[in-house]
């Protein structure tokens, strides 16, 4: 084993060992792998610094986007705050006993989001809290009637009926939809109260003081939620389906404007793009709907909303919608299916030339008009009005749809005359290419015509709801211009929007 005069650095000698073949080995020095170790801490620090910052980006995002949430977490610190004073304040303390706990836990398990969650597992809690006590009182009263050995009999058979009733009841729809939490609850409440009740003596003052801060905390949760920066399950809703209802618009009208136009820039390609993918929201949004207008149904009546305000409705709106958005789902991925097939075969697949330019016009119109019959509906929703707008507006989609159909019924022989054509002058010609893209040109102009029809059953439903919650009537005269009006140039069948 020798030291080497050669060093890594100015001065670090350099250890290496002879093996008996005659190779040698060299042998880091100390300080070397001090280096390492401090470039590999210094390295985890910097990596835990990004992380952290980017957690931190994600969360102020998180409040920025939507700054309610930030407020929700203060009201719930309220809420806790307050409620603690039964417990910290002697005199307090000793009105309710030792189940002041119970309402801090009340607290965290009611307090919802929007006034109609928290309203909702409010109900269900007391409302559960006080049967199960009840109920739990008058078997406790028959079990300390009879005799000692059969008080343990009809505490447990009592919990085993009760238990499975209340557990098979939750397969009800009904129940399932609005007192799934308080049957949860009623069967713990049930449980607890019965079988400690074979021990404790004084068990109507424990079950009277539960009931009593349970319905402190649930007070305190509903007075907060409600009343400082409320956030209404059916506003949110009501907005949803508006929006909804635009972006539904945007992709009927991007997705033929994306297949007949000319190509465009990249900005204006992606923006584009993301206008024909908004249907997905559409589809993604039932279960949103579903839980959103069963918690609206326990809110109180508030600004445009009356008590029996029809949310149940705003379901089956969605459900039209998104019996839309499948069928412009279809339209989407034939138009994908054509783009790249032309551009696989060098546009030797598409469709005529002459063809396109035939129907190009037609198709701008019928998605321009869908476009706008979607928007007209988003409008009555949003303001909660109804015009003869919407109704102008349907009548001029379904002109342009016969339009559309009766430059279908000309264009066979013009197509044949153009195919006739096109393989006399040139014998290296696929006649089968122009054929195939046809197909699919007529593919995607029956999806749009199907695509007008679905859209009368999103105004048939707008109309409903209308009527049930007696939308009022907005004077012609005095109506605002649609949103997005959509302008057509005349000749090349191109939308922009104003």
């Amino acid at each position: 084993m020798e030291m080497a005069a050669a060093a890594k650095g100015p001065s670090a000698p350099e250890w290496r060992v002879t093996v008996p073949e005659g190779a040698s080995v060299a042998v880091e020095h100390e300080a070397c792998q001090a280096a390492r170790a401090w470039a590999w801490l210094v390295s985890c620090v910097l990596t835990l610094r990004d992380r952290v910052l980017g957690f931190g980006q994600r969360v102020w995002r998180i409040g920025a986007d939507d700054p309610r949430r930030a407020v929700h977490g203060l009201k719930v610190g309220l809420a806790l705050t307050l409620v603690s004073v039964f417990y910290y304040s002697r005199p307090l303390y000793d009105g309710v006993g030792g189940a002041a706990m119970w309402a801090v836990l009340t607290v965290v398990v009611v307090f919802e989001y929007t006034v109609g969650g928290c309203v909702y597992k409010g109900f269900n809690r007391a409302f559960a809290t006080a049967s199960a006590g009840v109920i739990a009182l008058g078997v406790h009263w028959i079990a300390s009637k009879s005799d000692d050995k059969f008080q343990p009999f009809i505490r447990s058979g009592s919990v085993f009926v009760l238990a499975a009733m209340a557990t098979f009841s939750r397969f009800i729809p009904t129940v399932k939809a609005r007192f799934d939490y308080g049957v949860t609850i009623f069967i713990l409440t049930y449980s607890l109260v019965a079988v400690s009740g074979y021990r404790v003596d004084a068990l109507v003052a424990m079950a009277q003081q539960r009931v009593c801060t349970i319905a402190i905390g649930v007070s305190m949760c509903v007075a907060i939620c409600a009343l400082i920066c409320p956030v209404w399950a059916g506003q949110e809703l009501h907005r949803a389906t508006v929006r909804n209802m635009d972006k539904l618009a945007d992709a009927v009208e991007a997705c033929v404007e994306g297949y007949f136009a000319a190509a465009a820039d990249g900005e204006e390609a992606n923006s584009m793009e993301k206008a024909a993918e908004g249907y997905k929201c559409v589809l993604n949004s039932k279960a949103s709907e579903d839980s959103q207008a069963n918690l609206a149904r326990w809110e109180p009546a508030h600004g445009r909303f009356a008590f029996r305000h029809p949310y149940g409705q705003y379901r089956n709106v969605g459900a039209a919608m998104r019996h839309c958005a499948y069928c412009v789902e279809a339209l989407r991925g034939c138009i994908r299916s054509a783009e790249i097939q032309a551009a696989a075969a060098a546009a030797a697949a598409a469709a005529p030339c002459h063809a396109r330019r035939h129907l190009a016009g037609a198709c701008a119109r019928v998605a321009a008009r869908c476009a706008t019959a979607l928007r007209a509906a988003s409008s009555s929703v949003d303001t909660m009005t109804t015009s003869r707008g919407l109704d102008l507006a349907v009548v001029e989609m379904n002109a342009a749809v016969e339009d559309l159909q009766a430059d279908l019924r000309a264009l066979p022989s013009r197509l044949l005359l153009a195919e006739a054509t096109t393989t006399a002058g040139s014998a290296a010609a696929e006649p089968a290419a122009p054929m195939v893209g046809a197909a699919q040109l007529f593919t995607i102009t029956s999806l749009l015509i199907e695509v007008s029809l679905r859209i009368e059953g999103v105004v048939d439903a707008v109309d409903t709801l209308a009527n049930l919650a007696n939308f009022e009537s907005a004077g012609d005269e005095n109506e605002k211009p649609a949103k997005n009006v959509i302008k057509e140039s005349e000749g090349n069948g191109t939308m922009k929007t104003a």
